[in-house]
């Protein structure tokens, strides 16, 4: 009998790729995927996760899942901390209990950006918005119930799946002839392909370190030269100007400084990470030319 990976928030960006991956898989046959979506897994009904995951028996869960809408966690923070910290809690006690190999990801906003040198998985924690803090509780909920667990914090991550700031800029700039991106938040993309593959890289290795880990793609940039890489990879003629984030005020907080230092799953798991505009160009490949 195959045993049962479950990957939950399946139509989000992390899980869309996992459903991608998967589906190929070759590496990984002695394994059953199933890909779950919100609707099928309804994280917001705490009290019942444990009745769902029980369905299907899961060997592996990988908890993709998550209330990322940063600006509106502020104002949600009930439904926030639900999805994020309840929910993930409920999962880590199941799988402990069932004896299930658990993978949380996490997120760079734990940090408060207030570093100067690449964060490691020790540096202090102190998040500056909701959405952090919600995604901590949940990194301590994971560390609490099931201390066996892999938590995998990552940072700015886009997809050709939903709603990124890839695809934002892409739209913009097709539209406008000029917009303005903030020049003083810097950290490193994560293409969401990429960080599917390495947690299957971790499943197909014969060993299991738990803790915690950081994975983004290689490099530093702000997300003012992120956007200007968007824009010269297509071509386009957008003038894009470089401003401070006090001129382009959110409701949430953002780290001025999150790049993560990925040392330690490099080394843990041999996995080699590519360079963030390595990715990038892979991403906007695959999202003009898209698998039929």
């Amino acid at each position: 009998m195959k045993r049962r990976i479950l990957v939950t928030g399946g139509s989000g960006q992390v899980g869309s790729e996992f459903r991608e991956l998967l589906a190929e898989l070759s590496g990984l046959s002695e394994y059953e995927a199933y890909v779950l979506t919100r609707a099928e897994l309804p994280l917001d009904q705490t009290l019942l996760i444990a009745d769902f995951l029980k369905v299907y028996e899961p060997a592996i869960i990988i908890h993709a899942a998550a209330f990322t809408a940063v600006d509106l966690a502020e104002t949600e923070q009930v439904e926030a901390d639900r999805i994020n910290h309840l929910a993930t809690e409920q999962i880590a006690e199941y799988c402990t209990i069932n004896k299930c190999k658990l993978i949380y990801l996490s997120t760079d906003y734990v940090f408060d950006g207030s570093s100067n040198i690449p964060l490691t998985e020790e540096a202090p924690t102190n998040p500056i918005n909701y959405y952090g803090l919600s995604k901590l509780r949940g990194e301590e909920a994971v560390s609490y119930f099931c201390p066996s667990a892999i938590i995998i914090r990552t940072s700015w991550v886009y997809s050709t799946y939903g709603k990124n700031f890839v695809k934002t800029m892409i739209r913009l700039m097709a539209e406008r002839e000029e917009i303005s991106v903030v020049n003083d938040q810097v950290g490193s993309p994560t293409y969401a392909h990429d960080l599917a593959q390495a947690i299957l890289t971790i499943l197909s290795r014969d060993r299991w370190v738990p803790g915690i880990y950081h994975y983004a793609n290689g490099g530093v940039i702000s997300w003012y030269e992120f956007a200007l890489a968007i824009r010269d990879l297509l071509g386009l003629s957008c003038h894009i100007n470089g401003i401070p984030s006090s001129e382009y005020p959110l409701p949430a907080k953002r780290p001025a400084y999150s790049l993560l230092d990925t040392t330690k799953i490099k080394d843990t798991y041999d996995i080699s990470i590519p360079y963030w505009k390595e990715s990038l160009v892979k991403m906007i490949i695959e999202l003009l030319n898209p698998k039929k």
